[in-house]
């Protein structure tokens, strides 16, 4: 069931960006396709969302045994169903992932299926070479809610010197349609370690349905493309996060 909501976003910055969304076809914890939840979130006021599915280091649907190239094919369905909706409808679509490493987990933006193709050695990175390895595709690392206290993740592991930037608002921390990782503190926390460290921050709604939440990131205009996002989030330009409920500046206060 699509959950028919219709976000209200602040005058001045009327694009709106969700940035950690899975599909089914490559997240086993996911409950709709990928054009199913692109086309929940252009009925709900985004402008585009990233597309984060779990690598073969999380809670991946995607079979780890097969071999490289075909696993990467497999995994990328899940984008390319929402991407094929999206220009469909009008909706911007982006290519991501989100890696697991132990527990610990990274939103991985700017890279493609092409570049993962040939770059086999993504899959026994260390975090540290992995951060290389996204340096060198144009991309750029997220740690994703990095104070979250879960079962699947046995200790908080930090990564400053190996990050871009942290997700410092997750909505199912804290909006109330969250059934799962109900703990605001989880953010209060990520926010402060990502001022500790001069990272920035993000927002997402880590959804895996079409009920949505209305978690992310609004700007004051239309990303051209991942690379597009990437920059304006490199060169400091002004943007705004909210987890559905509240909204925050970029640095994390509260408007």
């Amino acid at each position: 069931m699509v959950f028919r909501m219709k976000m209200k976003l602040p005058k001045d910055y009327p694009y709106l960006y969700e940035t950690h969304l899975h599909t089914s076809q490559s997240s086993a914890c996911a409950r709709y396709t990928g054009a199913q939840m692109a086309k929940a979130c252009k009925e709900a006021g985004y402008t585009g969302i990233i597309v984060t599915d779990h690598n073969w280091g999380g809670n991946t649907a995607v079979n780890r045994r097969m071999p490289w190239k075909l696993w990467v094919e497999e995994f990328a369905k899940g984008y390319e169903d929402a991407a094929k909706m999206g220009r469909r409808i009008g909706l911007d679509v982006f290519f991501g992932y989100e890696a697991g490493y132990r527990g610990t987990e990274f939103l991985i933006f700017g890279l493609d299926k092409e570049f993962m193709l040939g770059h086999p050695a993504l899959k026994t990175a260390t975090v540290q070479e992995q951060f290389r390895l996204v340096q060198e595709g144009g991309g750029m690392v997220i740690h994703a809610h990095p104070f979250r206290e879960e079962s699947y993740i046995p200790e908080i592991r930090l990564y400053p010197g190996y990050v871009d930037g942290v997700e410092g608002i997750n909505a199912t921390h804290s909006n109330p349609k969250s059934t799962a990782h109900n703990d605001p503190a989880f953010d209060a926390k990520a926010v402060a370690y990502a001022r500790e460290h001069g990272l920035f921050l993000t927002a997402g709604s880590d959804i895996h349905s079409t009920d949505l939440f209305g978690g992310g990131m609004a700007f004051r205009r239309r990303m051209k493309s991942i690379q597009d996002l990437i920059s304006a989030l490199r060169s400091g330009e002004d943007y705004v996060l909210t987890d559905g409920v509240v909204w925050y500046r970029k640095d994390g206060e509260r408007m």
